[in-house]
């Protein structure tokens, strides 16, 4: 399992990249199976940290996408309804989600290496 050691990581299995970049963890990918759509949420939402912005369907089931932080969703992925599957094959660069302009991050972010003690 990848855990870059830049990123934050909220313990339903998001990440957080400095820039404000939001995706899904490795474990979180795998975990799902092939991913085969995603609802992104609009560019210009205020959003508050653990509320529901997105959702990730796979073949398995569906998945709620929390965001690890407050603020204002600044970019989404259009890449991703083309090519959900971009999500299991690159999670932590071309299958990111969406971009958050931070206000707030949440309080239970954990680094790398805690999340991977949780999740390994």
């Amino acid at each position: 399992m990848q855990t870059p050691p830049e990123l934050k990581y909220a313990p339903s299995h998001e990440w957080l990249a400095p820039d404000g970049t939001v995706g899904i963890s490795d474990f979180a990918q795998d975990q799902l199976g092939d991913v085969v759509y995603v609802e992104l949420p609009e560019v210009g939402r205020v959003v508050t940290a653990g509320e529901t912005v997105a959702v990730v369907e796979s073949v398995k089931t569906a998945s709620d996408i929390y965001a690890p932080a407050s603020g204002t969703i600044v970019a989404v992925n259009e890449q991703l309804s083309g090519s959900p599957e971009l999500v299991n094959q690159s999670p932590y660069t071309d299958g990111w989600l969406f971009r958050l302009d931070v206000t707030e991050e949440s309080g239970d972010l954990l680094d790398a290496e805690a999340y991977a003690a949780a999740n390994g």
